[in-house]
């Protein structure tokens, strides 16, 4: 299995941010057949493909915000207002995917791409790793 870990620096705001760059070129340098894993270890973010780029990102965080409110009801009620919320996200969007790689490349649908999810304002420096099995 190979493995390494990308940098993404999400900013201070809500964001869907699309990694499926970084997921192609690790997938290509691996090369051949296999499985492509995607992990966020973070207990506030997750893993979502999805289409981006016309305006499906905007939806998911307006669905997002409908479901998880920034307010005071959170018991777990540290960091910014509503921040419990964000650890609540990774049950709803899970904090990894796995993708099928042929020759290289992944085999994602032609609207389909890797974006981190991520609600918490108070950390805008994440990591993905990225994990490759051959087949």
């Amino acid at each position: 299995m190979e493995s390494t870990v990308v940098r993404v620096a999400t900013g201070t705001g809500e964001a869907v941010h699309d990694i499926t760059a970084e997921c192609e070129r690790f997938a290509a340098s691996a090369g051949g057949d296999g499985l492509l894993h995607v992990f966020v270890p973070h207990a506030t973010a997750g893993v979502a493909i999805i289409e981006l780029g016309s305006g499906s990102d905007d939806d998911l965080l307006a669905a997002l915000r409908d479901l998880l409110p920034a307010d005071d009801r959170w018991r777990h009620a540290h960091g910014s207002r509503g921040h419990g919320r964000s650890h609540v996200l990774p049950a709803l969007v899970p904090p990894f995917a796995t993708l099928p790689v042929t020759g290289g490349r992944l085999a994602l649908g032609t609207w389909q791409s890797v974006a981190l999810v991520d609600l918490n304002v108070d950390n805008p420096d994440r990591q993905v790793r990225l994990s490759f099995l051959k087949g």
